[in-house]
């Protein structure tokens, strides 16, 4: 039988809502990198992950990211995904 398509809602602690669906995917978490480049400019990269522990991994890869990419700074952010109708 199918999965049910669900829409999810991320809303970061600076009020930015990101929508997801419709889904069937088991997501329970939303991530956000928003990094500042050497040139001063700004680069925000998200995603979603199927559980908090998988989504606090990709800290360690924005940590390398950074390092590598020669990142002036980044903040990095987790949210617990709910569920409900688009806007």
């Amino acid at each position: 039988m199918a999965r049910k398509k669900r829409y999810l809602t991320a809303t970061m602690a600076d009020g930015y809502v990101k929508t997801i669906g419709p889904t069937a995917a088991p997501f329970t978490h939303f991530w956000r990198i928003v990094a500042v480049l050497e040139n001063g400019k700004t680069e925000v990269f998200w995603g979603h992950s199927k559980s908090s522990r998988e989504a606090t991994g990709k800290k360690a890869a924005a940590a390398e990211a950074a390092r590598k990419r020669g990142w002036q700074s980044f903040a990095f952010e987790i949210v617990e995904l709910s569920e409900g109708d688009p806007a």
